[in-house]
């Protein structure tokens, strides 16, 4: 049986954070985890399911993220579904963290079908000094909800398909 494409674009700078939340869920949907950088637009093609996610730094999803984004060529038809991702020091805020990106992404003709978040060790700015916050995250529920949360949007797109994670 062959699995549904889908691929996942992650930058994950800090300390790999966001890097093992995109492992968990490339698992659960039998996705290819890349960089922005090196996920040609022409490899977009036959793409089913479309993850994008990152660290937050200064506030903000990686540029990288946006970059792509940005010279994506405008499509009149709907793109791959898609769906966002993150890990910060902050939950709270994740929303405002994602609008940014889940805009972009609607604009160029995705559909977004969901976000998720979690903490993420996070030493920015003065919390350098204590060694940061939420050191032990993601931990291994945070994982475990990452992989729910994969395999919740793989029966969402996929509906009556057998998901990838469940061969």
């Amino acid at each position: 049986m062959t699995h549904p494409k889908a691929v996942i674009l992650c930058k994950s700078v800090h300390h790999g954070c966001t890097a093992k939340v995109a492992g968990v869920m490339a698992a659960a949907l039998h996705a290819e985890v890349v960089e922005p950088e090196e996920f040609p637009y022409t490899s977009l093609e036959g793409v089913e399911l479309l993850g994008l996610g990152s660290g937050v730094y200064y506030g903000r999803m990686h540029p990288a993220l946006f970059e792509w984004l940005r010279g994506l060529p405008d499509t009149p038809a709907a793109m791959c579904p898609a769906f966002v991702f993150s890990t910060s020091g902050m939950s709270c805020l994740a929303q405002f963290w994602h609008a940014p990106l889940v805009a972009m992404l609607s604009k160029k003709g995705f559909d977004v079908v969901g976000e998720f978040h979690c903490r993420g060790h996070d030493s920015w700015g003065p919390l350098w000094l204590v060694g940061g916050i939420n050191k032990r995250h993601p931990d291994g529920r945070d994982l475990e909800r990452a992989g729910r949360y994969a395999a919740g949007i793989a029966k969402h797109v996929w509906p009556g398909e057998l998901a990838p994670g469940c061969a």
